[in-house]
């Protein structure tokens, strides 16, 4: 069992060859072993996914932008697939700050505006309040910080 309690901050990023799957709108949208997880104290893993492990006609740039202290700025991602769109389903650091290089241009996806995503076969769970779209799994234990009442922890 990982404690989200035990990660630390600022967020550490690490490679991880778990199989990374996400289905929408009946399509494989994700099939990876090659994601990187960002592990912050108090939030569920984000996985982020090489662009070219991504099915090449899903993602159209979305609207707006975000800044995170410790990443930089993120670009947000459409998720079209079929005749489904899925404004802002993601999002990635196109340039990020210099300790987070190894996601630049990777995407990471909401759980809980996709269909479904899996770790290793196992179920993702959303993380409640969605504003930093952790993957929550069997393994990971918290509380969570994301539901109301939880942000100024």
């Amino acid at each position: 069992m990982e404690s989200v309690w035990d990660y630390p901050r600022p967020p550490w990023l690490e490679r991880t060859p778990a199989r990374v799957t996400i289905v929408h709108a009946g399509r494989i949208i994700v099939d990876s072993n090659r994601c990187r997880r960002v592990l912050e104290t108090s939030h569920p893993p984000v996985y982020y996914i090489p662009r070219d492990d991504i099915a090449a006609d899903v993602l159209e740039l979305g609207e707006g932008r975000s800044y995170c202290e410790f990443k930089g700025v993120a670009t947000y991602w459409d998720l079209v697939a079929g005749d489904v769109r899925v404004p802002r389903a993601g999002w990635s650091y196109e340039h990020p700050s210099a300790a987070y290089t190894d996601i630049t241009g990777a995407v990471a996806f909401y759980p809980s505006r996709v269909d479904e995503c899996r770790v290793d076969g196992e179920t993702v769970q959303p993380q409640e309040g969605d504003f930093y779209g952790g993957w929550i799994t069997p393994g990971i234990t918290g509380p969570f910080k994301g539901p109301p009442g939880t942000m100024g922890w």
